[in-house]
């Protein structure tokens, strides 16, 4: 163990002590020698009397006794003064390490030789950085009034669930007593969590290093926090200058969560804003649903029809969107209004019908806020809220500028012609209101109108204090963890959300914070634009025909296209035929899946494709271990398909359980086990008793499986039947490999093969199930994006053995060979980029310079291999063909999803699994397996 902790710092200590015993030693012998040799040394007697321990008295001679006497006292004097030294130095270097947090450009490091910042060796990464051992982070109990209603803040900044993730990182936690009473955690949950219960706030804030809050500290607070305290708190620092000089004055770092970057990926973990504005748009409706006099949802009973409320959000961001969700969830009729003309789809998605002016104008500006708009653009807004606030009955606005006062976007006008007895919710009260009648802080009726003055990021979120505080605290701790490698912290001034949130540090101010501007684009050069001839207007007649002879044109290739294809023989038309059966009865059960389970439905579509071990495992071969390239590949795409099956379903099952709540009723899934067990294991004892013939056999259960498969699709149309669609996905997939082990071994595998397989799927599944999880939940969505790379992987590589085991084909086989072995390679490389991007290793919005024309170049690259490829100019070189093709495919992907930006990233994620799907299709006509097809 002491070894352990000897690092170099240590041995620096005690190098610098054993150098200080020398030095002085050498010193003394020096001057004893040369300087004072015999004479009367320091003005004492020749003789020194020392008192014995008899009462009398003994002589020491003047001579060796009496020099070493001298020498001995002399050195421990000045050992005692390295020793303290050289801790008084490291001590000292530990406080500046603690007050910078960590690394800061370098500044002031003493590194040692061979250790540079970011090493993470042992005795060079605590140069650099703090371990979190070493620091505490306190948590005060909030003590801030609401504005208007004097209510106090219910929210708390940290939870049992965060403290035991700041707990996992090393850090220790002080929580004051009573913090999260409001926001239902008693001290006992959090003293059950670990962390430990001081009386009040001054001892917490005597013992914290780091300090969490939710709502801006007051001068008091502040007063009372120790120099060099870190503090990670809403601030609004444009708001609160004075604040600000506190925080600066008490030489205080400060992470203002409010100052987030929230257009980066990754913030987006990190993003309180976003968090407390989900819960505000909710809350917004709750509110109002209370204070409207009517039902909501439309209702037909005897006594009469009652018609559904009609809700005006004005403002499409996190809380609108979340407000439209609610209404509509609440059978409310929805209409939505924002400048910003990319939230259409996004209102559409969420349930409400988009509202525009007939004004050309974007209105999206910076930091995912809306610009301030042209006065024409500002008359027709206000002419269509006019009449929208005479027919609806619920107004909500959200509007919000950074720094400044709300907009207005309601005057008193547009609330006198409103209905007696409508309400509206104003969630930008607390910087003055979009509505020209609001009270902010208040509840009160004007003209038969109510008014809920309830503000977006104050009054809101403390309404629903454990909920609020339950993301407010995640936020808050992920932060806080991202700050530094594993177990350490530090302030990475080149870390985006780290500067961009910090306003202060040790004295200096650093608010605000410009972030660096992207590199300057070559300006394009000027052409001669030519004169455009008026376009002529198309009739609503010559609309109607060009869209029905587009749909028969359509229809007509498809035919043609179909015959031509069956001219190859009755084995292409029973391929074809279960591919097409396969894409309709596919796209009717996607259709009927409702957008909250999108995510599962794309990792158990991804783990179903990895079927792809299909292919891999009917190519192995050789004995215990491959013996050819191609078995070698066989092999390989077989453990990484396996990887993606065993991972793919512990993920649908976590993001299905994310739905569930305590008080769910057991679906009991266990009982799925049953069909799956007899599947299975009707299979193999029909086979092992001579009942059925596992070659002929195994098309039946390749039937079964599909069945099973598409019946998973369906099952997730729903959260009631999501569990039973997860169940028939992986039923499926266990009689599709039990189905090809049966045909492996009926075409001939040894036990020796078979044992090969048996080791090679029961690692991939082990792995894959290992690494979905550990993985935080948070974190499904860029692992999807990374295993979907695995399937194409396994399809490149099943094709590329399957060219190398049979070289001659004919052309519908070298066809699916280059095309399974191109979409997986391009799915492969997009994959990765969409990972990377959602992960944040690389910008949301970074891009390949010339992407566009790189692109198409790869893909007329890829063309021309296929055309190479199935009539090769050089007889023999059809390998190193399909291996450039598939190198270009590859090349296609990384350019065409680096284009992509990251908030459009999980468009790019359906488009790579429906890629990856069609790749598993041409593996499917490589092998001429209808399973693969009918996936």
């Amino acid at each position: 163990m002491f070894q352990k902790h000897l690092g170099r710092r240590s041995r620096g200590v005690l190098l610098s002590i054993l150098l200080s015993v020398v030095l002085v030693a050498g010193g003394w012998t020096a001057f004893e020698t040369f300087v004072q040799p015999g004479g009367n040394r320091g003005g004492l007697r020749p003789s020194q009397q020392v008192k014995s321990s008899h009462g009398g008295s003994s002589s020491l001679p003047d001579g060796e006794d009496s020099q070493s006497l001298r020498f001995v006292g002399t050195s421990l004097g000045a050992l005692a003064l390295g020793a303290f030294g050289c801790l008084g130095l490291r001590a000292r270097e530990r406080l500046v390490r603690q007050s910078r947090g960590g690394y800061d450009s370098g500044e002031e490091l003493r590194l040692p030789e061979g250790c540079i910042i970011g090493d993470l060796s042992e005795g060079c990464v605590e140069y650099w950085a703090t371990p979190c051992a070493e620091m505490t982070v306190g948590v005060l109990k909030e003590t801030a009034l609401q504005s208007g209603t004097k209510e106090i803040e219910k929210r708390v900044s940290a939870t049992p669930a965060s403290v035991k993730m700041l707990q996992a990182e090393g850090f220790r936690v002080v929580v004051q007593a009573g913090a999260g009473v409001n926001a239902e955690f008693s001290d006992d949950d959090f003293r059950e969590a670990g962390a430990e219960v001081l009386p009040d706030a001054k001892a917490v804030m005597h013992q914290a290093t780091i300090i969490f809050k939710v709502r801006p500290p007051s001068e008091k607070e502040v007063g009372a926090m120790r120099k060099d305290t870190i503090l990670f708190s809403m601030v609004y620092p444009a708001q609160n200058e004075k604040l600000v000089e506190k925080l600066k004055e008490k030489n205080i770092t400060c992470f203002a969560m409010d100052q987030m970057p929230r257009t980066l990926s990754r913030a987006q973990a990190y993003d309180v804003l976003s968090s407390m504005a989900n819960i505000a748009g909710y809350r917004a409706v709750v509110e109002a649903s209370h204070h409207f006099g009517r039902f909501c949802a439309g209702q037909f009973t005897a006594a009469g029809k009652v018609d559904p409320a009609k809700v005006l959000v004005i403002g499409a961001g996190v809380a609108g969107l979340a407000a439209i969700q609610q209404a509509k969830n609440m059978g409310c009729v929805v209409r939505a209004f924002d400048v910003r003309p990319t939230t259409r789809e996004q209102v559409v998605a969420a349930g409400g019908e988009f509202l525009e002016v007939n004004i050309n104008e974007d209105g999206s500006g910076t930091g995912g806020y809306a610009k301030e708009m042209s006065k024409e653009f500002i008359d027709a807004e206000m002419e269509l809220f006019r009449q929208q606030c005479a027919e609806c009955d619920i107004v909500i606005t959200t509007a919000l500028i950074p720094g400044k006062p709300a907009p207005k976007l309601l005057k008193k006008e547009h609330i006198d012609g409103m209905k007696a007895g409508s309400v509206v919710v104003d969630l930008a009260a607390e910087t003055g209101g979009n509505v020209e009648t609001t009270r902010p802080g208040e509840i009160y009726e004007y003209n038969k109108v109510t008014h809920v003055g309830l503000s977006l990021y104050e009054h809101m979120p403390s309404r629903m204090p454990a909920q609020a505080s339950f993301l407010f605290a995640n936020n808050m701790a992920k932060f806080l963890c991202s700050m530094g490698p594993k177990n350490f912290f530090f302030i990475d001034y080149d870390d985006v959300p780290t500067r961009g949130s910090l306003i202060c540090r040790q004295g200096t101010v650093t608010w605000p914070w410009t972030p660096p501007a992207p590199a300057p684009t070559p300006a394009p050069k000027e052409e001669e634009v030519a004169e455009q001839e008026p376009v002529a207007q198309i009739s609503p007649e010559e609309e109607s025909f060009n869209s029905t002879a587009s749909a028969a044109a359509w229809v007509s290739f498809v035919v043609v296209a179909l015959l031509l294809a069956g001219t190859a023989g009755s084995t292409m038309t029973t391929m074809l035929t279960t591919l097409a059966l396969a894409l309709i009865g596919g796209a009717q059960v996607v259709y009927g899946v409702v957008p909250a389970l999108h995510s599962p439905l794309m990792s158990v579509t991804n783990a179903i494709s990895g079927l792809t071990v299909v292919g891999g495992v009917l190519m192995m071969g050789g004995g215990l271990m491959p013996e050819t390239l191609s078995q070698w590949l066989a092999a390989l795409a077989a453990l990484v398909s396996m990887v993606n099956v065993g991972g793919g379903f512990v993920m649908t099952r976590r993001m299905i359980d994310m739905f569930k709540r305590d008080t769910d009723v057991s679906q009991f899934p266990e009982l799925y086990a049953l069909p799956a067990l007899l599947f299975v294991g009707l299979y193999g004892a029909g086979s092992y008793f001579g009942i059925m013939d596992l070659a002929q056999e195994s098309q039946m259960v390749y039937l079964v499986a599909s069945m099973m498969c598409i019946g998973a699709i369906s099952g997730l149309s729903s959260q009631q039947t999501a569990q039973f669609g997860n169940a028939m996905g992986l039923s499926g997939v266990l009689g599709a490999l039990a189905g090809t082990l049966g045909l492996a071994y009926a075409q001939g595998a040894s036990s020796a093969v078979l044992t090969q397989i048996a080791v090679v799927l029961a690692a991939g599944t082990g792995l894959g199930i290992g690494v979905a999880s550990q993985v935080e939940i948070t974190s499904l969505p860029q692992l999807v994006a990374a295993f979907h790379s695995l399937v194409g992987l396994a399809a490149s590589l099943t094709a590329v053995g399957s060219a190398l085991q049979h070289s001659s084909t004919d052309a519908m086989h070298a066809t699916s060979e280059y095309l399974a072995s191109g979409i997986g390679a391009l799915t492969v490389t997009g994959s990765m980029v969409a990972f990377a991007k959602l992960q944040g290793l690389v910008g949301g919005n970074a891009k390949l310079p010339g992407g566009n024309v790189l692109s198409g170049s790869l893909a007329a690259a890829v063309a021309a291999g296929l055309y190479a490829f199935l009539q090769p100019p050089i007889p023999g070189f059809e390998l190193q063909t399909l291996l450039a093709g598939t190198a270009a495919a590859a090349g296609l992907g990384l350019v065409v999803t680096s284009q992509v930006g990251g908030a459009d990233m999980p468009v790019a994620i359906t488009l790579l699994n429906s890629a990856s799907g069609w790749a598993l299709a041409a593996e499917g006509f490589v092998l001429s397996n209808n399973l693969l097809l009918g996936r």
